[in-house]
């Protein structure tokens, strides 16, 4: 069936004993069968490079993701220290007031 539907298109030595030289039919087939092996493989060698592109974007996105998470605890712990470090301040300032009041209070006193 192949052979008959490919008679159409002229003789091909490679599939009839009778022909004795390659035709334009049979280099064209020829070509065709080479232009898909090469095609594949470049199709496949973009898709295999595409692939690990695509496997190092997300790679790199997750450590990106892991670092956005680390920074955040760093920044919640940094607001803790310094919300306890603004709280004792207010308490020296607070008891740098109450002992400017009783050194006023003795100086008046005596």
């Amino acid at each position: 069936m192949l052979i008959q539907i490919l008679a159409i298109w002229g003789c091909m030595p490679e599939l009839n004993q009778d022909c004795v030289d390659m035709t334009n039919a049979s280099s064209t087939y020829l070509s065709i069968v080479i232009g898909v092996i090469v095609g594949l493989a470049i199709s496949w060698w973009i898709y295999h490079a595409q692939k690990k592109t695509s496997e190092k974007q997300d790679e790199v996105q997750r450590r990106l993701q892991v670092l956005a998470e680390s920074h955040e605890k760093m920044l919640e712990s940094i607001e803790v220290f310094q919300k306890h470090h603004e709280k004792i301040l207010k308490e020296i300032l607070s008891l740098d007031e109450k002992i400017d009041s009783i050194i006023e209070k003795r100086a008046k006193n005596d």
